[in-house]
């Protein structure tokens, strides 16, 4: 019986928690949570199989004790976190926090997310950087829905209206502001893998093609960690045909990838930067993100750092 699986770096298995099977793909059968996680709700979309559910507080000092997680699809994948006691710090202890070491590369203080969920990484840009604008693309409105009821995504609109926009819709047609964004954030998954789609130079070209001169994009690549409806879409090969297509797309020397327990993010860039340039990058962020910027390997075409 297989442990759900979380997107990359959320393990629900850290909890030693009861399997949920998944049934046949796009017709999963919902099962009772394991004692870890209360079930607060429970919503099916055209999309998605949407369910919310918060991780005890006595969860033995894991880190995720105490969280609200965003689950969908069959394998009950992870896609949001938030931690509803302590509003005032957005870190997760996720790959959402990789995602906020970014904008001190960026050319200009803007970013989309093409794939919103409940908007756990939106939520470390704004906070930490008060310049920094956002637009977010999720395809449910289920989803969004969810967010606004459930991990106060409507107090976060407020809070910062004028610099977080949501869109309604599919990524890969997401149009760009004037004269690009700074960065793009890419964490795009249905039925419990990467898309498809990302395993195709051209659609990196594409959405390459959003950012300004000298900006980057950070990608979820997903992992072995990551278990999909559909048989044959093993994670641990999705990962490194999504890492192949983004090389094929961007230049030998312009990938880099940082891996966390079975995880892996990517990003756009030169990655033979010199120690006094990682200083910098350092200098510029959170203390408590600092230490990513170390983890960073050039990609060597293998899936391997």
């Amino acid at each position: 019986v297989a442990v759900p699986r979380p997107r990359p770096i959320l393990r629900l298995d850290r909890l030693h928690l009861t399997p949920i099977r998944a049934a046949a793909a796009r017709t999963p059968v919902p099962q009772p949570l394991p004692d870890e996680l209360q079930l607060v709700a429970d919503v099916r979309s055209p999309h998605n199989h949407i369910r919310v559910a918060d991780v005890s507080p006595r969860a033995a000092g894991h880190p995720l004790a105490g969280a609200r997680l965003l689950l969908l699809d069959g394998p009950g994948n992870i896609h949001s976190v938030s931690f509803p006691r302590r509003p005032y710090c957005p870190l997760t202890s996720t790959y959402f926090d990789v995602f906020a070491t970014l904008p001190p590369l960026l050319p200009r203080p803007s970013l989309a997310v093409l794939g919103f969920g409940a908007g756990s990484a939106a939520r470390a840009l704004l906070h930490f950087y008060p310049d920094i604008s956002v637009h977010g693309w999720e395809l449910d409105p289920s989803v969004i829905a969810v967010a606004r009821d459930f991990f106060s995504l409507a107090e976060l609109e407020k809070d910062h209206a004028g610099r977080l926009v949501i869109h309604v819709g599919d990524a890969l047609e997401a149009e760009a502001v004037p004269g690009g964004f700074g960065g793009v954030l890419v964490d795009l998954f249905a039925n419990g893998s990467v898309l498809p789609e990302l395993q195709k130079a051209d659609t990196w070209r594409q959405i390459g093609g959003m950012v300004a001169p000298g900006g980057r994009m950070m990608v979820n690549c997903g992992g072995g960690c990551v278990e999909a409806e559909e048989e044959g879409r093993d994670g641990e090969a999705v990962k490194d045909a999504t890492l192949r297509a983004m090389a094929a797309a961007f230049g030998e020397g312009m990938v880099a990838v940082l891996s966390v327990d079975e995880s892996w993010v990517a990003m756009t860039a030169p990655v033979a930067w010199a120690s006094e340039e990682a200083a910098a990058w350092k200098a510029r962020l959170p203390p408590e993100l600092g230490h990513y910027i170390d983890m960073w390997n050039p990609y060597n075409g293998n899936g391997d750092k």
